[in-house]
């Protein structure tokens, strides 16, 4: 017999719809990115990243569809919820002056995961009521429908996103140290919250330190993830994660916030040498990390040495996600690895 869908099994069936279809849709780009962008003008490669942005850029309908698997709807339905979240994501807007939609990025995950779910709560609601006329029922009242209420919210969504990001960056007017750990906290929860850590940095525009300390905020979570996947999950997934697909264990974070523990402490471990050494970023590394290696780059081309980068990026956050995991099961006991990192997508 099937269990009641209740409000907490609903949002976790939101949640594990969009961490994989995050997966599915930012890997090929993040993956390819950095190795095509070695060939140059290269036709071949230019047409191949066209590709990977044009995916990536479709990760709200991926998110939507596998959102439809999770409560189990037949595909014509799973369609319906996947073009109404990529809607609703704002990832395609229309531009007055082009006079035609132009692509961007991957939208707003929240808004994409709230029309998500009033796609499927409409579904779920209207039932089998439309009969034999379903296939164009379903399309014109909850694909319009929900993809209409989408468009309605994404503004007021989208603002909140961009006063969590201007409160973030408050934390540039305090002292260095301090400000860095704060950054550095701050987006290594971001990373694995529906909120995109990308959005943010380039809706608050930060730069020098500040966006140094982001990036690295996301580094040290990739990094903790990472440590503490495996031999817990697939070998898949702790690939995945490295590649940067982070935002796969927002069920976790929602089931089991104490993952936060070796997150924060590894994130103001590795704030430390971005406040002394002076580490710095864009705009548009701020979110990304060591995804593509976008962060650490950034660095080098700020000045940073690539041998202290190294340390820095790599070495620095490594050994203290492995003294946190050590710490945080071994001598505090506050979890079991199994129950708080086990992949629950």
């Amino acid at each position: 017999m099937e269990e009641a869908l209740t409000p907490k099994r609903f949002l976790n069936k939101i949640l594990a719809g969009t961490a994989t279809g995050i997966i599915v849709g930012l890997i090929p780009n993040a993956v390819l990115s950095v190795i095509l962008g070695a060939f140059g003008d290269n036709s071949f490669a230019v047409t191949w990243t066209q590709a990977t942005e044009l995916f990536q850029i479709a990760t709200p309908a991926v998110i939507g569809f596998l959102i439809g698997l999770q409560f189990n709807l037949n595909p014509m339905r799973m369609s319906v919820v996947g073009v109404a979240a990529l809607i609703g994501s704002g990832s395609i807007q229309f531009n007055d002056e082009a006079g035609a939609f132009i692509g961007a990025g991957t939208g707003d995950i929240i808004n994409t995961m709230i029309t998500a779910a009033i796609a499927v709560g409409l579904i779920l609601l209207i039932g089998d009521k439309f009969g034999s006329v379903e296939i164009i029922g379903t399309p014109i009242v909850v694909g319009t429908g929900a993809s209409l209420i989408g468009l309605y919210l994404y503004p007021y969504i989208t603002a909140i996103s961009a006063a969590i990001g201007t409160a973030i960056n408050t934390f540039t007017t305090l002292q260095p140290v301090l400000m860095s750990i704060l950054i550095s906290c701050s987006f290594a929860l971001l990373i694995i919250s529906p909120i995109s850590t990308i959005a943010i940095g380039l809706a608050i525009q930060l730069d020098g330190v500040a966006a140094g300390a982001a990036a690295m905020g996301v580094g040290a979570t990739t990094i903790v993830l990472v440590v503490n996947s495996w031999r817990i999950n697939k070998s898949g997934i702790t690939i995945a994660i490295a590649l940067g697909a982070m935002k796969m264990m927002m069920p976790n974070l929602f089931r089991k916030p104490v993952i936060l523990v070796p997150c924060f402490f590894t994130a103001i471990v590795a704030a430390l040498p971005v406040a002394f050494l002076g580490i710095t970023g864009t705009p548009a590394s701020a979110g990304f990390g060591l995804v593509g290696l976008v962060g650490p780059f950034a660095a080098i081309d700020g000045g940073q040495a690539p041998l202290m980068a190294l340390i820095c990026w790599i070495v620095i956050p490594a050994a203290a996600a492995i003294v946190s995991q050590y710490a945080c099961e071994k001598v505090l006991n506050l979890y079991k690895r199994q129950e708080v990192f086990e992949f629950l997508g």
